[in-house]
Order: structure tokens, then C-alpha cells, then sequence
């Protein structure tokens, strides 16, 4: 039905090779730009982390979402005979328990008023291949935050160690608490 070498209506061979070739040098130029852009933005871009940021009594902490396994609304609680005064007690996470420490405690809790939910953090520790799982008490969990590195301060009340810097989000401060220092100070897989 069609003939090879007869063009289909009207139109020479080579003709339709030419429209087809791109022209080289405007996608070099294109190419040149992109790159030109990437490295831009990755030279100008600083590294971010997101935060997940909660009250506890009166005070704004927050921990890495790295860290944070998941945050539960406040469950039925077992008190631990002769327990520190900062472990509330322990709760059972779908068949694992957690140790429930409250880090606001020096502030005191009135009786009858217990935190709204829990943020359960682990601690993974790749040399054993175990996680250590920590409930903080929350009273208000406020949100996730992605901030820079750059807007972490390395100050830090003297008095809380259990911290390692402050995050600043919507105008406000939030201490940054480090697992590792939070299991020094309040050793609850020892419990």
C-alpha cells in the first residue's frame, strides 16, 4: 500500500530527519543552568530537622521526630511501689511496657490533674539492637516544627540537665531534651 521510498503527502525524507533532530546547544545551555541552579540552592540550603514540641507543666520541650515512636492519649497508668518521685508509674503499649516518667515533677502537679497525653520516645541502641521506650507526660502536644540547625541555641538552663539547647518556634522558646541525659538523670531501665 505504501511505497518506501515515496514521501507521505508531500514531504521530503530528509526534511522530516531535520525537524526531528534537537538542536545540541540549547539543551547544553539548559543543562548548564540546572546544574548551575542545584548547586546554588544546595550551597545556600542549611540542613533541617523537624521537632516535635509539647508542654509539660509550664514549660515548652522537644524532642526529635527521630526519636519519638508516637504519641498516645493518656492510658490507664500502674503505680511502681517505692518508685522515684518522677516515674508516674508504667502503661502497656500494645503488649510493651513503658516506663512513665514526668520531667515536669519539680514544678508539682495538683492532685487530681493528670497530663493529657504521652510522648513515647526510643532510644535505639545499635550496638545491642535494643530500644530503650520512654514516656515523657505531655500536657499539650503542640505540633511538629522543621527548623534549621542554625536556629538550635546551644544555651541552656543550668538547672535542667537533661537538655543539650532551646529551639526557637513561633516567637517562643522550647528546650531541646536529649534522650541519652534524660536516661542518666531519670534511670528508668534500671526500675
Amino acid at each position: 500500500m505504501f511505497d518506501e521510498h515515496k514521501p507521505e503527502r508531500g514531504v521530503e525524507p530528509e526534511a522530516e530527519l531535520a525537524a526531528i533532530e534537537p538542536d545540541n546547544s540549547e539543551m547544553l545551555d539548559f543543562a548548564e543552568t540546572i546544574e548551575a541552579l542545584d548547586a546554588d540552592s544546595l550551597s545556600e540550603r542549611t540542613p533541617e530537622s523537624q521537632y516535635c514540641v509539647f508542654r509539660a507543666g509550664r514549660e515548652r520541650f522537644c524532642l526529635s521526630v527521630l526519636t519519638i515512636e508516637e504519641v498516645v492519649d493518656w492510658p490507664p497508668v500502674t503505680r511502681v511501689p517505692l518508685a522515684p518521685s518522677f516515674l508516674m508509674g508504667v502503661f502497656n503499649l500494645r503488649g510493651s511496657i513503658v516506663p512513665l516518667v514526668d520531667i515536669a515533677f519539680t514544678e508539682g502537679r495538683r492532685a487530681g490533674l493528670l497530663p493529657r497525653h504521652v510522648v513515647v520516645a526510643a532510644l535505639r541502641d545499635d550496638a545491642s539492637a535494643t530500644n530503650v521506650r520512654l514516656g515523657i507526660a505531655a500536657d499539650e502536644v503542640i505540633g511538629t516544627y522543621t527548623a534549621a540547625d542554625d536556629s538550635l541555641l546551644d544555651q541552656m538552663p543550668s538547672e535542667i540537665p537533661h537538655c543539650r539547647g532551646m529551639l526557637r518556634h513561633d516567637d517562643r522558646l522550647a528546650l531541646v531534651l536529649d534522650l541519652n541525659k534524660m536516661i542518666e538523670v531519670f534511670p528508668v531501665p534500671v526500675i
